[in-house]
Order: C-alpha cells, then sequence, then structure tokens
C-alpha cells in the first residue's frame, strides 16, 4: 500500500489508496474479530424494563474482563474522582451501547469500502474518519493482545510468539498516521 492520497476540492474531495491483496484480507479479518467482540459484550447488556418502555438502552455497569475490550471500552470516570467507580459504572451503563454502537458503524464502513481482493480505496471525508476510529480501534486492540510498550523493539526474536503479528500493528500504525497526515494537510 502506498500512502493515502487527497484527490478534489469542495464537496468533491476524496482520500484514496490502494490495497493490495493480502492487506485488505488482514484489514477485513481484523475488523470482523474486533467487531464480533464488541457485539459480544453488547450482548451482555441486562434486560430492563425501564429501557424497554423509555427506549433508553443500558450495558453492563462493570467493565469488561477481557483486556482488550478494555482498552476499548475504558472507563468513563477519572479514579481521581471521589466516587468514581459509582459514577463510571452509572456513566457505562448509558453510554456503552453508544459508544459500542459508534464502533460497530466505523468497522461497517471500512468493510463496506475496503475490497475483499484488495483494490482501489475512495473515502468521502467522512467516511475517511470512520475509517480512522476504526483502524485505530483495530490498531489498540492488537497491540493490547502483543502487550506493545514503549519500549519494545521494532523486531522481536523469531521464537516470540509475537514476531509474526508485530509487523501487522507496525503497518495498522503507519495506516493510521498516513491517513491523519492526508486528513490534516
Amino acid at each position: 500500500m502506498k500512502a493515502w492520497k487527497r484527490q478534489g476540492r469542495g464537496d468533491r474531495v476524496r482520500y484514496v489508496a490502494v490495497l493490495e491483496r493480502p492487506e485488505a484480507s488482514v484489514l477485513r479479518g481484523l475488523m470482523g474479530q474486533v467487531e464480533q467482540m464488541l457485539t459480544g459484550r453488547g450482548a451482555e447488556s441486562p434486560d430492563d424494563e425501564l429501557a424497554a418502555l423509555t427506549g433508553i438502552r443500558t450495558g453492563p455497569s462493570t467493565p469488561p474482563d477481557d483486556p482488550v475490550l478494555a482498552r476499548l471500552l475504558p472507563d468513563f470516570a477519572s479514579s481521581a474522582e471521589e466516587d468514581a467507580g459509582e459514577l463510571s459504572a452509572a456513566l457505562r451503563s448509558v453510554r456503552e451501547p453508544e459508544l459500542i454502537e459508534a464502533k460497530q458503524a466505523a468497522i461497517a464502513t471500512v468493510l463496506a469500502t475496503c475490497p475483499p481482493g484488495g483494490g482501489r480505496v475512495e473515502l468521502a471525508p467522512s467516511q475517511a474518519e470512520e475509517w480512522l476510529a476504526a483502524v485505530n480501534d483495530v490498531r489498540l486492540a492488537l497491540g493490547v493482545a502483543l502487550e506493545v510498550t514503549e519500549d519494545m523493539p521494532e523486531q522481536l526474536p523469531a521464537d516470540d510468539p509475537r514476531a509474526d503479528h508485530l509487523p501487522v500493528y507496525h503497518w495498522l500504525t503507519w495506516l493510521q498516521d498516513s491517513l491523519v497526515t492526508t486528513l490534516t494537510a
């Protein structure tokens, strides 16, 4: 893949890139995995009679046990606040369904615009922002799964089980940076 490019002006601005078949396959696969995790978390929502009457959805009040989901769905209140636990639980219960829905919508945009066999991707500005959000989520999820740290080397020893996956993390970082650079140019 080459860096994203901006084409057109005004209402006709488009962001364009070409993905190779393996890149599109990896990206679509990772998007699907994160989407499945989010769907599973959304299914954990409690039955709420008030929600059924008002249409206000509620989600779990406790953070996810899975570290990847915990990274994607962080606490909603600062731990420095006096009532942080109760406040975070209340905010999570009310806001998490919306957050999951927004993340799923961004993933759906990527899956709808990323050709399964690779090829040209052409995005309207709003779609480019959705891509940015979804790529960021996938990158964060993979970073947690690989236990990426700031002091981690660019390459891991061949016998490290994460060695084959770290280049994908670096590629996602580059993809995200390229899109941010193009959007802000």
